[in-house]
């Protein structure tokens, strides 16, 4: 008995370490994307990584929106595109160039992603989804990520577009929560419990705004 209570104790402890592992790196896999993105397009590893933690303390911040936004996806990608706007008007104005930038840089606003930004985000956003119960993940993709009508989808599973609507509501709640965990990971090695400099900055920053309370 004694015996068969070890191996089943053994069989717990590997089919727990796996998921938290496969958690870990769907988390860090999902920094990395949006960060590689953001070298290429601002040309700097600094200027990614500023930009970075930017975009995620704006995500924090404004994480309960996820209860009401059209699309998760188009919700990360203004996010994004903000981040990276805000950046540039701050580059322009350190190179004296605050009047010409003004006339040449949209509004934050008014900004619209571009596709290769969206699909940035949607590639983040389809690493985290094996993270999530296969239910929710199924409604995240279809709705958010593929953008099918949701009287569509509410068929597809045999639900009425009410309760597709609750389900939708409780992956998006489980969504935020990798979302924000995935923001306080090392912006620089991924880790969230990585001891750098960069990373310490990070967490302080993310963890002093209004959203990251009980984080």
């Amino acid at each position: 008995m004694t015996d068969k209570d070890g191996e089943n104790g053994a069989d717990a402890d590997t089919a727990v370490k796996p998921a938290d592992a496969a958690v870990r790196r769907a988390l860090v896999d999902g920094h990395r994307r949006i960060l590689a993105f953001l070298r290429r397009r601002l040309g700097s590893t600094e200027d990614g990584e500023e930009v970075l933690q930017d975009f995620m303390l704006r995500a924090i911040e404004r994480s309960d929106d996820l209860r009401d936004v059209e699309s998760v996806r188009g919700w990360l990608a203004r996010l994004l595109a903000t981040a990276i706007a805000d950046h540039q008007r701050r580059a322009a104005r350190r190179r004296r160039h605050a009047a010409t930038a003004a006339s040449v840089i949209e509004p934050a606003s008014s900004i619209a992603p571009d596709p290769e930004l969206g699909e940035a985000v949607c590639d983040c956003l389809y690493a985290l989804l094996p993270t999530l119960r296969p239910d929710h993940a199924e409604v995240i993709r279809r709705v958010d990520l593929l953008g099918e009508a949701r009287d569509q989808v509410a068929a597809g599973l045999g639900v009425t577009v009410n309760n597709l609507a609750v389900r939708l509501h409780r992956a998006r709640q489980a969504l935020r929560k990798r979302l924000l965990e995935m923001c306080l990971t090392c912006p620089v090695h991924g880790f969230r419990s990585c001891g750098c400099k960069a990373a310490e900055r990070a967490r302080r920053r993310l963890q002093a705004a209004p959203g990251a309370s009980g984080l």
